[in-house]
């Protein structure tokens, strides 16, 4: 894949922390998308995941689009529709890994993983003519808040993280492997409790009995630490899409701006691997709740 594609993504969201934006909140401040926000869909109703949520909201933004539906030019024609004349396709991408057999000194053979990744480009619905109904429905209004943090306390619950309340200092403890929050009634609004809360059990995966995540952090301020909060920053905003929930920026997003601006100039790839890290979190933190409900039959049964 060409190595552009790295350097354009990371300069789309290097473009917009210097206008002092996070290009992951975005689709929840701008007036022009109705509806609860959720990740960017493909053609058959699967969610896109990872870079491909930022890179797609960003495109939403800038196109104005209400659609969460995305899908190439081939499977638009597959549907009979067409792609209006002049739109430009949005940029994503797809990685996996190709196994290469290589023969040994001894002879012996030997199979190797090699990572890959390539860009190709998908339109909005709104930008295509001609798609079954169903495509171009409206959003569904916001669903109503009780129900929806309700949905969130059962999510958390789920994880059975030791959560304990107190003080005015939102953080996870690895010494303690706990999670602080400041009481619920201290925060602006319940919705902003719940994204804290997403921001900190992200930061909860990253335990050596969990996913091990380590960036070398060895102090406050550091490289390490400025990946890390990347990874929280985007593990809060997909769980956020996938709970219905609006995320806030948080009162010190402000400081971290310059930290995480100096690790992607840096380094091209270190949002696409922030992207990753923050979807293994969330698909991790997800899990427990497939096995709440697991146990939930099996009782029911």
């Amino acid at each position: 894949m060409k190595q552009d594609i790295y350097q354009k993504v990371t300069d789309k969201i290097i473009a917009d922390l210097e206008q002092g934006e996070l290009t992951w909140l975005k689709p929840w401040s701008a007036g022009n998308m109705e509806g609860r926000i959720i990740k960017p869909l493909r053609h058959n109703g699967m969610p896109y995941n990872g870079i491909n949520v930022l890179m797609l909201w960003g495109a939403a933004m800038e196109g104005g689009y209400l659609s969460p539906f995305w899908m190439t030019y081939r499977q638009a024609k597959e549907f009979g529709a067409h792609v209006r004349k002049g739109e430009r396709g949005n940029l994503v991408v797809y990685a996996n890994t190709i196994t290469k057999t290589e023969e040994q000194d001894d002879g012996s053979e030997e199979e190797r993983k090699i990572p890959f990744m390539k860009g190709y480009s998908v339109f909005n619905v709104e930008q295509i003519e001609g798609l079954p109904e169903h495509f171009y429905a409206k959003p569904e209004p916001v669903i109503d808040p009780a129900e929806r943090i309700e949905h969130a306390e059962t999510f958390f619950a789920a994880t059975g993280a030791d959560i304990r309340h107190g003080g005015n200092s939102a953080h996870y403890s690895g010494g303690t492997d706990h999670v602080q929050m400041p009481y619920f009634e201290s925060f602006r609004s319940p919705e902003s409790y719940y994204a804290t809360l997403a921001h900190e059990l992200t930061h909860w995966t990253k335990h050596k009995s969990r996913l091990d995540r380590d960036f070398g952090r060895k102090k406050w301020g550091d490289e390490g630490y400025a990946r890390e909060e990347l990874v929280a920053e985007l593990g809060a905003a997909f769980l956020c899409a996938d709970l219905s929930l609006t995320p806030e920026a948080g009162t010190d997003h402000a400081a971290y701006i310059q930290s995480w601006l100096k690790v992607l100039k840096n380094d091209k790839r270190a949002i696409f691997s922030a992207a990753a890290h923050a979807q293994q979190a969330a698909d991790y933190l997800h899990s427990f709740q497939e096995q709440e409900t697991e146990q939930q039959e099996g009782v029911a049964a």
